[in-house]
């Protein structure tokens, strides 16, 4: 099931999704670097990471709601889908009331409970992650209907004909 939300021939939403991952996950590494080396700069640089992948992981998530509006009622995939956009949206909000609770903070530091909330958050992204994963490796949701080892560039050009069987290449 191919994704209608696109740019240049790409689901936009899988395009999306590594910058609040990367920023979050970053964010959660940089408060616990500095609670091992005592460096605020660390938790000003986090808190402002999470700021950032809030935003990036609304966006992503305006993408996969479209992707999601398109799969079919009553099927497995349509189900995934809400336990996986669900799922981000309990990670969000879990940052953000961790963002809200450090603003106060000298060098916006993390404590305790906004460092839990991180790293429950983080854990969680790997649970979604791999609901993502199953919805587009496994249920092909997303995939182009088109796909295959010789498929031309979604940029455009000629369209080859799938590969059924195709021997090994020789070595060089």
């Amino acid at each position: 099931m191919e994704s209608k939300v696109k740019l240049a021939g790409h689901a936009i939403h899988p395009m999306l999704i590594v910058f609040p991952l990367g920023l979050l996950a970053t964010a959660v590494i940089l408060d616990l670097v500095n609670l091992a080396v005592g460096n605020p700069v660390l938790s000003e640089v986090s808190y402002w990471d999470i700021l950032a992948g809030i935003v990036g992981g609304l966006l992503a998530a305006v993408f996969g709601f479209l992707d999601w509006l398109n799969i079919p009622a009553g099927t497995r995939a349509k189900t995934i889908g809400l336990q996986h956009g669900l799922g981000n949206v309990v990670i969000v909000v879990l940052f953000l009331v961790a963002w809200f609770l450090r603003g106060g903070n000298a060098n916006h530091a993390a404590t305790t409970v906004p460092l839990v909330l991180q790293v429950l958050a983080v854990l969680l992204a790997l649970v979604t992650g791999w609901l993502g994963g199953e919805l587009v490796e496994r249920l092909r949701v997303g995939v182009d209907d088109n796909a295959h080892l010789d498929a031309p560039s979604s940029l455009g050009g000629q369209a080859s004909a799938p590969s059924v069987a195709r021997p090994p290449r020789s070595g060089a």
